[in-house]
Formats: structure tokens, C-alpha cells, sequence
């Protein structure tokens, strides 16, 4: 019995022995917790990245949204842009609380048809009690177009600076552009032999002829101006070209007050009622083309 005895005593003397090494020691216990809460820490920042993530894509996706709508609704299209800031902030100004810094923006796009280029500077100051912003340049280049009255609303824009009113001038522009293509291309369709644009549809002017009534001619002009506001109003005047023994017979000089005639039919019946009048009294009412 006493040998069996002493194997016990020798094997819990061996394990009490062992047991402080098999614990984990306090400092390590302390580098556990670490571990463990860096791990934590981490997944919490990924989670929140992630959150933050999908927020800015929400707010990106939106953006754009905007952006195709802002573009459906004025033909206005920004194809590239890029902007530089140069900070003008002296020492003395730094004492003062005054920031100013100078911004030059670049930028081209599309209205429709028309291409655009655009240059300008922004010059902000700010202080502790608010901030202004100026435009101190702006330098407009437009592509060649068949559409000359273009170059007086840009130039009205450049001398003021004016970036809202380019952008309103030439979305209207465009409008009013197209509008007189449609018009034009209705009555060509509509009258082939009497009506004729010598150059195309997207001409300022267009000819209506009568085949039986040889040598009379009336000429529509439409331009489009752009007043002091930048407003873009539509103009038509009215050419006629008569043969000298008709002018002889017209005794009542109706031919003399033709245009004036015009532009009361115009306030009356609008512009294409005013035009149909037109190519009706020359062509159909005496034996002309009829439409087609």
C-alpha cells in the first residue's frame, strides 16, 4: 500500500507543479483583451465605412439624377470641366481673418446643335462675417454655326460677366432656333412649289413664289434678337419684289405698305397663321399650287 501511495503524492506534487504554467499570466490576459477589442473596433469601422459607402453612392446616384433632368429640361449638356484655386492670402491679411483665393473654372458642353467653351474667374473674399463672390473674367468661345445672331447676346454676356444670362440667352436661342426650322420645313412640305429655302431649313429667310404670277416674289426675313436683359425675341420683316408695271397699277400703294401690313397680321394670328395667310393670297388665290 505504501508504494501506491507514494506514486499519488509524487504525481499531485507534479501537477501542482504544472498548473502555473498552464494559466494564462495577467499581462497576457491583458493583451487578450486588446486583441479582442482592436478586432471589435475594427469591424465597427468597416461596418461604418461601409454605411458611409452606400450613403455616397445614394447621394452620387441622386446627383446624377438631377443633373439628366436639369439637362432634359434645358438642352444644356456639360461635357468636361476642371477648376484651379490660387490662394492670394498676404500675411497681413492672415492677421485680419481675411481669406481670399482665386478660382479659374473651364468647362464645355452642348446646348443641342450648338458647342460651347467657357472660361472664368471667381474671385472670393471672406472674413468673419461673411463671404462674396465676383466674377472678374469670362471668356466665351462658341463653334462655328450657321446661327450669326449668336454673336450678339455672347458678347453682351463677356462684357458683364454675366454666366446666368449666357445660359438663359442660349437655351432660349436654341428654342426659338428650332422653332423656326419647324416652321419653315412645315410650309416646304406643305407648299413645295411656292415655298423655297435656299438654304435649308435651318436658313433665317424663306422665298414664296407663285409659277403663273412670274416676277412676284415675297420674302420672309426671321431674326432673332436678344435685348439688353438678354432676352431672345423673334423678328420677322416682310421683302416683296413686284414688276415695275405692277408697281405702276397699284395706285393704292399696297405693295409700299406690305411689311407694315405683316406685322399687324402678325399680332393678330401669331406667326404661322400669319405665314400660311401669306403663301394663300400669292399662290392658291389666284390659280397657284395648292397644298399638297
Amino acid at each position: 500500500m505504501e508504494p501506491e501511495l507514494t506514486v499519488v503524492r509524487a504525481l499531485e506534487a507534479e501537477s501542482a507543479a504544472l498548473r502555473p504554467a498552464c494559466e494564462v499570466p495577467p499581462a497576457l490576459r491583458g493583451d487578450a483583451t486588446r486583441v479582442q477589442k482592436s478586432f471589435q473596433d475594427i469591424y465597427q469601422s468597416d461596418s461604418e465605412g461601409l454605411e458611409s459607402s452606400k450613403h455616397l453612392r445614394s447621394h452620387l446616384g441622386h446627383l446624377e439624377s438631377e443633373l439628366l433632368f436639369l439637362s432634359t429640361l434645358t438642352g444644356i449638356s456639360i461635357r468636361n470641366y476642371s477648376r484651379k484655386t490660387e490662394n492670394l492670402t498676404s500675411s497681413e491679411m492672415t492677421e485680419k481673418s481675411i481669406k481670399k483665393v482665386l478660382q479659374k473654372h473651364r468647362l464645355s458642353g452642348t446646348c443641342h446643335m450648338i458647342t460651347f467653351q467657357l472660361e472664368f474667374q471667381i474671385l472670393e473674399v471672406q472674413n468673419k462675417e461673411n463671404l462674396s463672390s465676383v466674377i472678374t473674367d469670362l471668356n466665351i468661345v462658341m463653334e462655328p454655326t450657321a446661327y450669326s445672331e449668336l454673336s450678339d447676346f455672347v458678347s453682351r454676356a463677356e462684357k458683364r460677366r454675366d454666366l446666368f444670362m449666357f445660359f438663359r440667352s442660349l437655351h432660349f436661342f436654341v428654342e426659338w432656333c428650332e422653332y423656326r426650322n419647324r416652321t419653315f420645313k412645315h410650309f416646304k412640305e406643305k407648299y413645295p412649289e411656292a415655298v423655297h429655302l435656299s438654304e435649308g431649313a435651318s436658313a433665317s429667310s424663306m422665298r414664296i413664289q407663285n409659277a403663273s404670277q412670274p416676277g412676284f416674289e415675297l420674302v420672309i426675313i426671321w431674326r432673332l434678337q436678344t435685348d439688353e436683359e438678354g432676352k431672345v425675341l423673334p423678328k420677322l420683316d416682310l421683302l416683296t419684289k413686284v414688276p415695275c408695271q405692277a408697281l405702276e397699277l397699284d395706285k393704292k400703294g399696297v405693295v409700299e405698305m406690305a411689311a407694315v401690313s405683316f406685322r399687324a397680321l402678325l399680332g393678330v394670328l401669331g406667326i404661322e397663321a400669319a405665314l400660311e395667310s401669306l403663301i394663300k393670297v400669292l399662290c392658291t388665290e389666284h390659280g397657284g399650287p395648292s397644298p399638297q
